[in-house]
């Protein structure tokens, strides 16, 4: 549908149809210093090179984090006949504008692919100069983890406690729930609509019709926990659901009997770090010395999945793993040792590697740090996950839901939604792989139809409408 001069993160995960040009694509931009996405004379163009990094606001409501183009600079590039057509905006003041040419090409002031890649690996941490007291946020942080180790738990909850009304207040990414990254592809999709003067079509995120979907996952932290698994496991079996479960091989003994167990009763079995102690992606000495045996308990377990220990990660890493896929990143969540988090509800690539973000608040954030008496905050982001067409991927440790009264909190969740007929149940490994045929799979025009072609066309749909959130 589209002619690109180079390749697109974001159209590649909207698996929007478009050909890179070969060479140097000349004849897909405007004019010198212009990228762009073109068809039938018309084009999405931005600045190839400059603009000044930042936080911003586009469209009025859309946090943007990138480099902007200022209208100066866009006079020189455009030209005088193009219209301002919404503005992109720094402390309530105009600095850079979005417009439309008379042919119907559409100016964007920034990259929208930058904008996309600095929300899903969280540079937008770095693009927005940290103020003095962020900094303390942070380095306070910081300074509890490290001493956590001597503290009595009782002392380590009532400090969690007490900074959690601080970290509650995190302007960006919001909890418990951050739209930002919608909203920037829905804005993308509107402005390729109206270059293309049609409906932009897009494979839509699931398969088999399913609308949205639900992941179990769990981190055993403790040998207490790995004791009690069949606790969860029991309220997930007899609701015909499966999970995932990740293991700390050198903190506590996993038997082979017990993954061999899980696995042949539908479960799975991931790897959660080496030893526990928030030092296994400390830095990449310590990776090189311990992703090795990592590696061989993956191997030994069958385990193609990852998720790191308090979630610490590092996009540049993350990688060099070597896993099929990592569970490691908070959509949003301000509680964790590394607050932050990608701003998705779907899957999305980092190289290689699928990652599937953690969409629902976690179990002893909610239940110990925050005091909540019901499940009914894992319901409402639920409800807003679905009506969006995301996937709900919650985390429960064994470790810390062990009283009756937190495990019919479980099984009330899991109640409401285990036969929910527009929910896909699949494990974290299901959700890769079909993430993987999902990429592999192109939209063509056939006999004027919008049609899906590749290794998961037989599951795969093709909308010709906005998502759900872009509504």
């Amino acid at each position: 549908m589209f002619v690109s001069d180079h390749p697109s993160a974001l159209l590649d995960h909207l698996r929007v149809p478009y050909a890179a040009a070969d060479g140097h694509g000349r004849a897909d931009k405007v004019d010198d210093g212009l990228h762009g996405i073109g068809v039938q004379g018309r084009r999405l163009v931005w600045p190839a090179a400059g603009g000044v990094p930042g936080a911003y606001v586009l469209d009025g409501a859309i946090p943007l984090y990138a480099a902007v183009c200022g209208d100066a600079e866009a006079d020189a590039l455009l030209g005088p006949e193009w219209e301002a057509i919404g503005a992109v905006e720094r402390a309530g003041q105009g600095v850079a504008t979005v417009r439309r040419h008379p042919d119907g090409s559409v100016f964007l002031p920034f990259d929208p692919d930058d904008a996309f890649v600095n929300l899903v690996s969280e540079r937008y941490v770095t693009i927005d100069a940290p103020t003095a007291r962020s900094v303390v946020k942070r380095s306070a942080m910081r300074a509890y983890y490290r001493v956590r180790p001597a503290m009595p738990r009782s002392v380590q909850i009532w400090l969690r406690r007490r900074y959690s009304a601080v970290q509650a207040r995190t302007a960006f990414p919001r909890w418990p729930v951050e739209t930002a990254l919608d909203e920037l592809q829905a804005f993308v999709l509107r402005q390729l609509a109206a270059v293309a003067r049609e409906a932009v079509p897009w494979i839509k995120p699931w398969p088999d019709g399913r609308t949205w979907a639900l992941v179990l996952t769990h981190d055993v932290e403790t040998e207490r926990g790995l004791l009690h698994v069949d606790v969860l496991c029991d309220v997930e079996r007899s609701l015909g659901l499966r999970s995932s479960w990740n293991f700390v091989p050198r903190r506590y003994h996993v038997s082979d009997d017990t993954v061999r167990a899980l696995v042949d009763d539908g479960f799975e079995v991931g790897v959660h770090g080496l030893y526990h102690d928030g030092r296994d992606l400390e830095s990449l000495e310590t990776i090189r010395a311990r992703l090795p045996e990592m590696r061989a308990y993956a191997d030994r377990w069958g385990a193609v999945g990852f998720r790191s220990p308090a979630t610490h990660r590092r996009w540049e890493w993350m990688p060099a793993l070597g896993f099929d896929y990592d569970s490691s990143s908070p959509d949003t969540d301000p509680f964790e040792p590394q607050a932050g988090g990608c701003c998705s509800l779907l899957p999305f690539f980092n190289d290689d590697l699928v990652e599937l973000p953690i969409t629902l608040p976690q179990d002893h954030t909610l239940f110990v740090i925050l005091r909540e008496t019901s499940e009914q905050r894992w319901v409402e982001k639920t409800e807003l996950i679905k009506a969006r067409g995301g996937m709900a991927l919650l985390n429960v440790h064994p470790d810390y839901m062990l009283e009756p009264d937190l495990v019919a909190r479980y099984r009330r969740y899991l109640e409401r939604y285990a036969g929910d007929a527009d929910a896909w149940h699949a494990l974290p490994r299901d959700v890769s792989a079909w993430w993987r045929h999902r990429a592999a799979t192109r939209v063509e025009r056939r006999d004027g139809h919008w049609i899906a072609v590749g290794a998961g066309a037989d599951a795969a749909a093709v909308a010709l409408e906005a998502p759900a959130y872009a509504a």
